[in-house]
């Protein structure tokens, strides 16, 4: 959630840099993700000043140049400025970009500098709208009031706005603090107990009145236990248009884009107060009667994104006599909002159940402002104030009539919950006694209300705005926030109890593994375990029948959880490559789910459920990038395997006496398998499929391997350290040219060399290719090293001889190999 400090300040009347805020909030829990500074027009229009046209005439050299004799506020010393604009002539008050200034295109900036155009010397430039981002225009330069004084600074005379984003990271508990209010809120509290000066400034409505009774509205609430409370009055005579501009600024700070004002006046007190508004064109209300309630299963509506959407008969509906005209809560009707047209509006705010949104948004794929906070809990008794307040504001800045009393249908009031903390308890979770005057004034200042008390502790009301307190240790959580956690030191004591750790330490390997693989230039990914339905729905490998789904999930994209880890790395691959950075090697260590329903039982229903880890391995992308000493070169599914291979040795395998296969599915290609001798699956690897890199739009080869961490735990649990002495004697290394069938695989080869000779024999090694000319049709060349040592005594030229005769009679025979 964004926060302009702007806006905050109008209900906290504090003046720390924002940064200082920023630290405060994370204090008190409410995390702050970043702080970013912010113009309502790129650069601010810094350097930027208004001039007069004094005189222009034809560039002597140019047929569509003039030059401009320009006066920035000195009728002594006129600039001369050389413009191609049709309209620039004398008399123009206009847009002077001064030597140094700079200007922004998108992204992109260029810095005036004095130079010379066709031979004739230029001190700066007449701007056009898209040149200073004002505007589209490029038809000419801009031509301001004929009143505008000469020298003024351009970004007064466009109001352009400065101001600081405070990211806030909302837990999903706290939406009493999604809005500006609301953090300003939790602000005063924290400062009640450091600066008293510094205090909470509420909205007032003391002002608000009816002006007539000329646009009365009937509603009727059908379906009360979806909607508590409904409240809604009508203003007359309103003028729709363009918001002013410091209601833009603050909107276009946020990341919200300015509509309409009365739209804009919506919006803007959802931020500012955190009630979820709709304002309807009363004029296409039949009867002006508004009823709320369910409508028939598979009922067709339009929503305003221009969708038509089947209706589920628990949707809370907003509607006219003849239909729909708004889910409640979550999304409006295409026929149901302001326009320019708009003369009469009937104002709605009001109080859903929860678990009714959440479900409605979700059955939807909606996910709304309004849908955000009502599912999580708006404040039921606030209705009426923000009615009052938005109704004001309305008058103020569209004009209008407030033109009828307000509607509020209230017909089971809910009371504020009520929670009994002891003293006691309070210092064992804090860890710190904490005076009882010291907790009286946090609960103030939190506006919970102490309703009674004794020497053991107190009764308290909660605000019905804290739907997130419930319990004694609620209010406990917030009485240590708002005191300060870094208040509570050490105790003099220390209690520690003895740990196992199980044989292998699954985290110690994973964090050896993952220095590892730093080391060689991989980065760590943390994907969501929650993914798509959509990516397993037609796989033969993972099925969506073994997909764990969820029963309330948060959106379409979070609607299983995952099977394989592969996705999450092609959405981080896609990411990058968007932004120009598609050289890459990943690795996650996450979980995968699987559901075999087979396998559950009455006695055991969770045995149908299953969570494996895994470790992930992604490379794309360049190898080596282009420079004077080396050519680029692509990755390769070679270098993943070595990758892989230096993961299982450092593990403690040994890849003599692992089994390699081929490995192909609707995943991946030209792949690799790797079991040990029993039979179990260590690895997966190969390259990703040219279906899914379309899938995700990305344009390199991505490289995939997947290791199962369980069984690599089983056979690690087998393994015995070893340890011999380190060889007197050489090595002897011989190579050999084979020319063999294309079908032959390189492993072969290695497989024939370990049974030729076992005890001698340490390395084979695969160092050269060749396929083309020259060659027999269906044949390809392998170069093979093979290294030879005796640890007790020196290799004789006879033993290593006759060595390699047999392996090369045993290749002659085995797969038809000749040497070259």
């Amino acid at each position: 959630m964004n926060i302009s400090y702007n806006w905050l300040k109008q209900y906290i009347n504090v003046d720390l840099p924002a940064t200082e805020i920023a630290k405060i909030l994370t204090s008190i829990g409410l995390e702050v993700g970043a702080v970013e500074e912010y113009q309502s027009i790129k650069g601010g229009l810094e350097g930027l000043v208004v001039g007069e046209v004094v005189a222009c005439e034809q560039h002597p050299d140019a047929d569509r140049l003039r030059v401009a004799q320009v006066n920035i506020g000195n009728k002594d010393e006129l600039l001369q400025i050389v413009c191609g604009a049709p309209n620039c002539r004398a008399g123009l008050k206009v847009v002077v970009a001064t030597i140094g200034t700079k200007l922004y295109s998108g992204e992109e900036a260029f810095t005036i500098k004095r130079s010379k155009l066709r031979g004739v010397e230029s001190q700066g430039m007449l701007c056009a709208e898209d040149e200073i981002g004002i505007g589209d225009s490029h038809a000419g330069i801009i031509e301001l009031p004929l009143d505008t004084p000469v020298g003024m600074q351009v970004k007064d005379f466009y109001n352009v706005s400065n101001d600081t984003v405070i990211e806030v990271d909302i837990t999903p508990n706290r939406i009493d603090a999604a809005s500006h209010f609301g953090v300003a809120r939790d602000l005063a509290a924290y400062f009640s107990q450091r600066d008293k000066n510094i205090k909470l400034q509420r909205p007032s409505v003391d002002s608000f009145r009816v002006d007539n009774h000329n646009f009365p509205v009937q509603v009727t609430v059908e379906n009360t236990e979806s909607s508590p409370r409904y409240s809604g009055v009508t203003i007359a005579d309103v003028k729709v248009k363009e918001s002013p501009m410091w209601l833009q600024n603050y909107l276009k700070a946020i990341g919200l884009r300015p509509i309409n004002n009365v739209v804009d006046i919506t919006n803007y007190v959802l931020h500012s107060l955190g009630q979820p508004l709709h304002a309807f064109d009363l004029d296409t209300i039949p009867g002006h009667h508004v009823v709320v309630k369910n409508l028939p299963e598979n009922t067709s509506f339009v929503t305003l994104d221009n969708l038509e959407r089947k209706l589920h008969p628990e949707d809370l509906m907003i509607c006219s006599p003849e239909g729909g005209m708004c889910i409640g809560g979550v999304f409006g009707g295409l026929n149901s909002g302001v326009t320019e047209a708009t003369r009469n509006i009937f104002l709605e705010s009001a109080y859903f159940n929860p678990v009714s949104i959440r479900k409605t948004a979700r059955r939807h794929g909606l996910n709304t402002d309004a849908s955000f906070r009502y599912e999580r809990g708006c404040d039921p008794n606030n209705t009426v104030y923000i009615l009052k307040y938005t109704a004001m504001l309305i008058k103020e800045i569209a004009g209008g009539t407030i033109s009828s009393e307000i509607i509020d249908i209230y017909p089971n009031p809910i009371q504020p919950k009520q929670v009994n903390i002891t003293y006691k308890k309070i210092n064992s979770l804090i860890g710190k006694e904490i005076s009882v005057a010291e907790i009286k004034s946090i609960l103030t200042a939190l506006e919970i209300q102490i309703i009674s008390e004794d020497n053991e502790g107190l009764l308290l009301s909660i605000p019905t705005y804290r739907v997130d307190v419930e319990k004694d240790v609620d209010v406990i959580e917030d009485l240590l926030r708002i005191y300060g956690y870094n208040n509570v030191l050490p105790g003099e004591e220390m209690r520690s109890s003895l740990s196992y750790s199980a044989k292998p330490d699954s985290h110690k390997l994973q964090q050896i593994i993952a220095d590892q693989l730093t080391a060689s230039g991989f980065s760590e990914m943390m994907n969501n375990s929650l993914t798509k339905y959509s990516y397993y729905e037609n796989l033969t490998i993972f099925s969506i029948k073994n997909a764990v789904k969820i029963m309330n999930p948060l959106s379409a994209d979070l609607s299983v959880m995952r099977q394989t880890l592969l996705f999450g790395g092609l959405e981080s691959i896609a990411h990058n490559a968007n932004r120009k950075n598609a050289d890459l090697k990943f690795y996650e260590i996450g979980t995968c789910n699987y559901f075999y329903p087979e396998k559950r039982t009455d006695e055991n229903p969770l045995a149908a459920y299953v969570e494996e880890l895994h470790l992930g391995l992604w490379i794309t992308g360049n190898k080596t990038a282009q420079s004077w000493v080396r050519k680029e070169e692509k990755t390769t599914i070679y270098e993943l395997k070595a990758y892989v291979e230096n993961i299982l040795v450092r593990l403690g395998f040994n890849l003599r006496q692992l089994v390699l296969g081929d490995y192909s599915d609707d995943l991946l290609s030209e792949g690799l398998t790797i079991y040990t001798k029993s039979g179990k699956l260590l690895v997966t690897l190969g390259t990703v499929s040219g279906k899914q890199l379309k899938a995700f739009d990305i344009e390199n080869d991505v490289f995939y391997a997947d290791f199962g961490w369980d069984n690599i735990l089983k056979e690690i649990r087998r393994h015995k350290v070893t340890y011999t002495e380190i060889p007197k004697y050489p090595e002897v290394k011989r190579d050999l040219s084979l020319l063999i069938d294309q079908s032959v695989q390189f492993a072969q080869i290695e497989k024939i060399a370990y049974e030729t000779e076992n005890k001698l024999l340490k390395e084979v090694n695969l160092f050269d290719v060749y396929q083309g000319k020259n060659l027999e049709e269906g044949k390809k060349s392998y170069a093979v090293n093979f290294v030879l040592q005796d640890e007790t005594k020196t290799l004789t030229d006879n033993q290593i001889d006759t060595i390699m005769a047999k392996m090369m009679k045993n290749l002659g025979d085995k797969l038809d190999a000749k040497i070259r």
